[in-house]
Parts: structure tokens; sequence; C-alpha cells
């Protein structure tokens, strides 16, 4: 049973507030539940746009994980970086990112990268882009599975472009990218019967592609609800991003799933502006706001919390006449949505064996490193 204080810092009064804080143990067991959870590491894709960290990333490099995706020229730029072998920019460049994506490839030659399309003008832009730098650029065929932002609807419009990409000069087609987020019902027979249609179109529009006499395609697919499925697939390569640490919204949503939360925010009390009344160091800068206010952060130590409001700077929280909190206690924060939380730091602070004995940087979390 998991240690219910596994989130206090012995010397938690060295961190200034508000503060993300990863903890190195709890990532490493996610790193190794993650292989236990495929028969086939080499069929494992992590998104790193839940950690943006170089360090996190190096981990998974150390740990046998060679294939990354990614959403930003910066999370690709940080791949490089780290010397991952394998990198899917899983977005479709326009304007200058196809100039930043030309002087990525050429920094950093030790890494294969690819990115997505879904139409006719994105081909052509790509292949004169690759022509004129005198590369191969490998694509993928971005599809519309349910999500309904990016790719084309699977069918023989589908298959047509794919061929058309194929033939195009200076592009080398390495098969169809499927991301279904719409899918995360928490019922995992639920999830599975949706998932289940978008299988069957992805097994077929991959034999439809070798009938029709070009190579077998990969298919990168999913995310973290619906990666059990596909992990049982042999013929998929897998893309979970938040297994990495976890949050309180996945916690609670996907039971299945045994990964351990791996990251808090730490906040202190600023103000007791009423006796029931607790006002926080915790505004929109430094925790997910996407969600209602309900919904944005679970406190380990203060599971009870009504939230009344927060502000850029502030959270109000309704505790109870008989809190007993103090002005400078420490709440450690289980956030609702890691990824965006992620975001909003420069630097996570690193605790072994409820300590902080390190400080690793989110290095991707801007727009551009260097490219």
């Amino acid at each position: 049973m998991e240690e219910k204080t596994w989130y206090t810092i012995k010397n938690v009064a060295q961190l200034d507030s508000p503060a993300l804080v990863f903890y190195a143990d709890r990532i490493a067991e996610n790193i190794k539940r993650l292989k236990q959870s495929i028969k086939d590491i080499s069929r494992l894709r992590p998104h790193v746009k839940t950690h943006k960290s170089a360090a996190v990333t190096s981990l998974m490099i150390n740990a046998g994980i060679t294939k990354f995706k990614c959403a930003t020229i910066a999370e690709a730029e940080m791949l490089g970086i780290c010397k991952a072998p394998d990198v899917l920019l899983a977005y479709q460049l326009t304007g200058p990112k196809i100039d930043r994506f030309i002087k990525l490839i050429r920094s950093y030659p030790e890494t294969q990268f690819s990115c997505l399309f879904d139409n006719e003008i994105s081909i052509a832009e790509y292949s004169a882009a690759a022509i004129a730098a005198g590369l191969e650029l490998s694509v993928f065929a971005d599809l519309n599975v349910g999500m309904n932002r990016t790719g084309i609807l699977p069918g023989e419009a589908c298959l047509a472009l794919y061929k058309t990409a194929s033939d195009t000069p200076g592009l080398i087609v390495k098969g169809f990218h499927a991301y279904d987020g719409h899918i995360h019902d928490a019922s995992y027979d639920v999830r599975k019967e949706k998932w289940l249609p978008i299988w069957n179109i992805l097994s077929q529009i991959s034999k439809q592609v070798v009938t029709s006499g070009m190579p077998q395609p990969v298919i990168i697919a999913g995310g973290t609800p619906t990666f059990p499925f596909y992990a049982g697939e042999e013929s998929v390569e897998c893309s979970p991003g938040t297994f990495i640490l976890w949050d309180k919204g996945y916690q609670d949503a996907f039971t299945e799933q045994s990964y351990l939360t791996g990251a808090v925010v730490i906040t202190r009390v600023i103000s007791l502006t009423q006796d029931n009344l607790v006002s926080l160091d915790l505004g929109h800068k430094s925790i997910a706001a996407e969600n209602e206010l309900r919904r944005r952060v679970f406190f380990l130590n203060a599971p009870d919390a009504v939230f009344v409001s927060q502000s850029e700077e502030h959270l109000v929280l309704d505790l109870g006449t008989k809190h007993g909190f103090s002005i400078g206690d420490v709440l450690y924060g289980l956030p609702i949505h890691i990824c965006p939380t992620v975001a909003l730091y420069n630097n996570a602070s690193i605790a072994y064996n409820q300590e902080i004995k390190d400080e690793w940087e989110i290095t991707s979390r801007t727009r551009k490193i260097t490219i």
C-alpha cells in the first residue's frame, strides 16, 4: 500500500513558494512500470509534453527507450540535445517552423526527426524546403480519428494523399499518426468500446497501403487513456505522456493504470482573512487553471478544502473554523492536470527520499531554445 505521507519534504523550509517538486524515486518507478506494461519497449514512443525536462528524458533514454514524441520545436530540440535516436514532432509545420525544422535536422544529426502532414499544401512546402536544403524529410500522415482538430479523415482521400506524399521528391513517408484524446471516459470498458472502431480503421488503412504496393506503414497512436489497448497490439507504437508524473485527474479516472503521482506544487498560507478562510500563494500563474476552480488542485494535507476564489497570485480556501493552519504553513498540492502546470515553472526542485537535493530545468517550456 502506498505510503500516505510520501509527499512530505523534510527540508521544505528551504523552498520558496509556490514551487514545483519532482520526486525522483517515483519518476524512476513510473518508467519501470511503463516498460513492464508492454512486451517490446521498442514500441514505446513517450510524449515529452508532460515533463519538458532534459533530465527526465535522459532517465528514459538510460532505461532503454529510444523513440519519443513532442509537440513543439523546443521540445524537439530538447530531445536532440539529449541525443534521442528517434523523434516525432507531432505537429503540422507552417511558416517559419519549416525552416526551423530544417535547422533542427542539421543541428542534431544523431537524431532522426519526423513531422506530420494532412494536406497537399504542406506536402508541397515540405518538399520545396527539403530539396532546397538537400535533405529528405521523414513525415507521417496525420489521421483525424475523432479529435477534430487536425488530420485527414480516413478513407479514399486519405489514401490518395498518402500516395501523393509518397511520390513527392524530398519526402519519406513513414506511416500514420492518430491521436484519440477525445476518449477519456473513466470506465475502462467504455473507453475500450470507443477505441475499438478506431483500431479497426487503423488496421484497415494499414492493409490498404500495403495492398496498393507501398511499404508497411508505421502506426503511432494513442495517449495515456487508450495506452492499455494499443499496448496489446504488436503493430503499433504507443505514445503515453502523463504516466511519467501522473496527476490527480488521471489517478481518479484511470484506476487500471498503477502509476505513482510524482509531482506536487508547494504553497504556503499567507493570510487568514476570516476564521474559516485561508489564503495561499498559489494563483493562476502557479497551477493549471483551464478547469473549473474546484478541479485545479487537490491538497494532500487538506483534502476537504473548499475552493472560494483564485486570482493571479492567490488562492482562497474555506477550511472550516478548526483548520489549525497558521501563517507560513505549507500545503502540498497535487495538480489535477500536471502537463500545463509544469509549463508554468522554469525549474523543478528534486526530492530524493523526501528531501530536496537537486533542481532540474524545465528545458522546453520555452518556445525557443536555440533554433
